[in-house]
Order: structure tokens, then sequence, then C-alpha cells
């Protein structure tokens, strides 16, 4: 069997709003490399995804995405400004020690789709 290789995995995200989501993740730090035809290329260092003008709320109140990052607190005080929760309905959940070891803490997108934010401890 030949020796499979792969350069990038990039969930598709739903998106009850389009603009409005789209205008969220760029507020967290997202960049917009490409968009068009009601799909938009988010990237923040080397994690992607694909946000999508689609929305079944089966999939998006069943959809997690985790992401790892190196300070949770840094991005727990970042996603838990007022700002973001008052203008795009996010809600942020506490900083949690897991116990198989990952402190995170998790919020929802204005579409619903839950994120896992967490750091190894």
């Amino acid at each position: 069997m030949p020796e499979l290789q792969a350069i990038e995995l990039k969930p598709f995200v739903p998106a009850s709003d389009f603009d409005l989501s789209l205008r969220f993740y760029q507020e967290v730090g997202f960049t917009a490399s490409s968009a068009g035809q009601g799909v938009a290329y988010l990237k923040l260092q080397g994690c992607a995804f694909l946000l999508q003008d689609f929305y079944e709320p089966g999939l998006a109140d069943n959809l997690m995405l985790h992401l790892l990052v190196p300070d949770v607190d840094a991005w727990h005080r970042h996603m838990a400004r007022d700002a973001l929760q008052r203008y795009f309905g996010v809600r942020v959940g506490a900083v949690t020690q897991q116990p198989w070891g990952m402190t995170e803490f998790v919020f929802w997108d204005p579409s619903g789709v839950l994120w896992r934010v967490g750091q190894a401890t």
C-alpha cells in the first residue's frame, strides 16, 4: 500500500446568518483569506475551517470543534468580552481542569456550534 499523505483538514462550519458569523470569526481573530459563493476560508495561524452559508439546526447543534491553544486563560478573557457576547450572542463557559489532562472552556458561536478551547496541562 502506498504511503498516503495529507496537507490539511478543514471542516465546513454552518452559519445561520453568514455575514454575522463571518464578522464574529474575524472579531475572534480569524482571517478570511477567501470568500465567495457562500463559503469563506477562515484561518488563524495553522488552523483553518470553511464557514458556509448553510444552516441545518441538527448539524449546528451537534457539531463540536476543538482548538488547542498555548494559553487558555488568554483565550478565555478574549472570548468572554462583553462586546462579543452582547453583539454576537455567544455563550462562554468557565475554564475547567479536565481529568484527561486539558484545561479548557467552551463557547457557542452565533449559530450554536460548540467550540472547546483547550491547553494541555
